[in-house]
């Protein structure tokens, strides 16, 4: 039997509605559809199974459907990536940048996984550990970024980058944003990164409000080690991946950030340009901020 998991934001009542609909239809064309616990109660479905939101939530489905804003569409990431398994989001929310369809896309995302009328797309993605003496103090992963932000509001951070285990420079900053190409759209380009093509295999680098001239944002090669050394004597920092696992550093921690073992599979319904997706999302001036000059004449 073929099988999908739902995931969905519950707290929200339309999330609910949606994802009651997608899982109706897809068991109305024989899918044996799973649910998280947590959220089983929420959407009240006869005939689906509950799973616990760990590795094995998603061992052995065809598709990993995640109905919500980017912060869902994460939770889906964590768990499809384990297995392997193809990712397709739908946005419920605000800008949903990772989601591959809109809510008026719905019907035909189903009918699309029903007929397997997408293709998949690997996202790269960066594997962390943090370090403190030579003991492991945390080891995780991420799709859109790392960070390493200070711990305390009032105090300026010390880092030391590095990459290939040479020194590159020392800040002070209030941190440090490590991102892939997917998430050079989000936390990155906040902090004034580039926007990468999501087809390129790049890490990029970025400073959070460094007191220093040299605080360009860099893009290294995606094989680059890239370490960020909280110096002894400055204040505890925070270590963030996806905006979603969070590490307390001590002073002294060393943080290396590589290429993810694993990629996140991301579905994908019909071939598109990402140059019209950045500027339906951004609702970028085609024409630029002054008009099209036509119109100026």
């Amino acid at each position: 039997m073929r099988e999908a998991l739902l995931v969905t934001h519950t707290g929200k009542r339309t999330n609910t509605e949606h994802a009651r609909t997608v899982a109706q239809d897809l068991a109305a064309a024989g899918f044996r559809v799973r649910v998280l616990a947590e959220e089983a109660g929420d959407l009240e479905l006869p005939g689906t199974v509950a799973v616990q939101a760990d590795a094995g939530a998603a061992d052995g489905v065809e598709i990993v459907f995640a109905l919500g804003g980017d912060g869902t569409l994460l939770r889906g990431a964590e768990l499809a990536r384990p297995v392997g398994a193809p990712l397709m989001g739908i946005n419920l929310g605000k800008v949903g940048f990772l989601a591959e369809a809109e809510i008026g896309d719905l019907d035909q995302a189903v009918k699309d996984v029903v007929t397997r009328s997408y293709t998949v797309d690997e996202r790269m993605t960066i594997d962390v550990t943090a370090s403190l003496n030579g003991r492991l103090i945390a080891e995780s992963w991420a799709l859109n970024e790392v960070s390493v932000e200070k711990g305390d509001r009032a105090r300026m951070l010390e880092v030391m980058l590095s990459v290939e285990g040479r020194g590159l420079s020392r800040y002070g900053c209030d941190g440090m944003v490590v991102a892939t190409p997917t998430g050079s759209t989000a936390y990155a380009l906040s902090a004034g990164g580039p926007v990468v093509w999501p087809d390129l295999e790049a890490i990029i680098v970025c400073p959070i409000s460094a007191h220093a001239l040299f605080s360009r944002p860099l893009v290294v090669a995606p094989t680059s080690t890239i370490g960020i050394g909280v110096e002894p004597y400055t204040t505890f920092a925070v270590l963030c991946c996806d905006g979603r696992r969070v590490w307390d550093l001590p002073p002294g921690s060393e943080v290396t950030v590589r290429r993810g073992a694993l990629p996140v599979r991301v579905a994908r319904l019909r071939p598109g340009s990402f140059t019209d997706r950045l500027v339906a999302k951004f609702g970028l001036p085609v024409d630029g901020w002054r008009g099209a000059g036509e119109a100026k004449r």
